[in-house]
């Protein structure tokens, strides 16, 4: 492998990424056009427009399991809405992305070596005592390396995949020009814009001076804190990135592993850094997956991995404190009106207020009662409630938009949530969204 080519699974090639990506419309033009020969023919339409978005969901799907770089990325985003879809759908897909997030092969210790020179000089063994060559971790766009700095401190060194951004940015080019064939999925869903948006986001990701910058935020507004552990900032360099190590047990093990009082103070600590981060730091960490998170030996919460991040100066939207008040309150209007004039729902939408409160109602679940505990159950139930196509929620959830401020707001959200349900976790739910939220509205007690 030489230096400018990336790990064997991000296809850098711009003519075969391009082809894979260009096929998406002309499938799609093929079912529209056989869907209108089927309603010539006398079949209903509803029927035939669910078979359409089934198989364009299908191919939407397969298409962007098969590429990482920019592709995955938009699927992961695209991902949001699985839950409007059918469960045979959704279930292989979220099997083959999650099969690609775990297989990126690390790189071998001669292109490793190359990344090094270009990003700390030539003489960059002499900056650490020690430094293995083996990947502790490797993601998407780069891998992490054990080391020990030159004062002794062991720390944690990630290094960028040579081209990975080209990958990223070139699907993430070719979606964007493909934005308004998503429609056929989510009617309700303007994706132009929510390519652009993640095109943005992407971008900083790439960008590892950005990245140490928002640790370095991060690890300011939690000094000290008695539940948060941010690692601090050792060095940062072109496309490498040193902090300091922490060692502790992964979040992932504690959802295995952890007996019940671990998992509920694990959650609890989980989901109040997500809150208090905009509330502390002015930024959300926009990547809630387990593998981030380590709980140490004397009971802290580790953090790892700042690439994505929400920059949130004012903190959270005060409009959702609003949204979920007034739905507790049973006011339909107001919650339609609120999420309108926020974007959730397009000018050419008309949505029946009380069909909305019912969609979004059973989701509020965890904070109408103290001490909610989040189950698998209880996140099928609530999947299964809005995929099923005979189901009025189906269509109430497909008129529903993502605005593009609220994209890794709503990512956080949902991986939460899930993350939640794996841990089992209980705790005072409304009492942290009303400590954390800004805005001074009560979110209210139903019961």
């Amino acid at each position: 492998m030489s230096s400018s080519s990336g790990p064997a699974d991000i296809p850098l090639r711009a003519v075969t990424r391009g082809a894979k990506l260009a096929a998406l419309p002309l499938g799609m033009a093929g079912r529209a056009t056989l869907g209108l020969g089927k309603r010539i023919g006398g079949r209903p339409a509803e029927i035939v427009t669910a078979e359409i978005q089934q198989r364009t969901a299908e191919q939407v799907f397969k298409v962007l399991g098969e590429l990482k770089g920019g592709a995955m990325k938009f699927g992961q985003a695209l991902s949001v809405f699985e839950a409007a879809l059918p469960e045979q759908l959704a279930a292989p897909y979220r099997a083959t992305l999650t099969k690609l997030q775990e297989s990126a092969p690390p790189l071998p210790p001669r292109v490793v070596n190359e990344v090094m020179i270009k990003s700390l000089g030539g003489e960059w063994r002499a900056m650490f005592a020690e430094f293995d060559t083996r990947a502790v971790a490797a993601a998407s766009i780069g891998q992490v390396h054990r080391a020990v700095w030159a004062d002794g401190r062991v720390v944690a060194v990630k290094v960028q995949y040579p081209g990975a951004g080209a990958a990223l940015l070139g699907d993430l080019n070719q979606l964007s020009r493909l934005a308004r064939l998503f429609g056929v999925l989510v009617p309700g869903l303007d994706v132009k814009p929510l390519v652009a948006e993640l095109k943005a986001r992407v971008a900083e990701e790439l960008d590892y001076a950005l990245e140490a910058d928002s640790q370095r935020v991060f690890a300011a507004a939690f000094d000290g804190d008695e539940d948060i552990c941010v690692p601090k900032v050792v060095h940062q360099a072109g496309e490498v990135i040193v902090t300091e190590w922490i060692d502790g047990t992964p979040l992932s093990r504690i959802i295995n592993d952890g007996d019940q009082a671990t998992r509920d103070r694990a959650g609890l600590i989980y989901h109040r850094f997500l809150l208090a981060g905009p509330a502390r730091a002015g930024k959300l960490h926009a990547d809630p997956h387990p593998g981030n998170f380590r709980l140490l030996p004397d009971g802290r919460l580790g953090v790892l991995d700042f690439g994505a991040v929400a920059h949130l100066p004012e903190g959270l939207p005060p409009p959702i404190r609003q949204f979920l008040a007034a739905a507790l309150a049973g006011e339909g209007a107001d919650v339609v009106r609120g999420l309108r004039q926020e974007g959730f729902i397009k000018a050419s939408i008309d949505i029946d207020p009380e069909k909305l409160l019912s969609y979004l109602l059973p989701f509020l679940e965890p904070v109408t009662m103290d001490g909610f505990r989040f189950s698998r159950s209880w996140l099928r139930a609530q999947a299964g409630r809005i995929s099923d196509p005979r189901s009025a929620h189906y269509y109430t959830g497909l008129q529903l938009n993502l605005p593009p401020k609220y994209l890794l707001i709503h990512r956080v959200w949902l991986g939460s949530i899930g993350v939640l349900c794996q841990l089992e976790a209980a705790g005072p739910w409304r009492d942290e969204l009303n400590t954390w939220l800004p805005g001074d509205q009560e979110i209210p007690d139903p019961a």
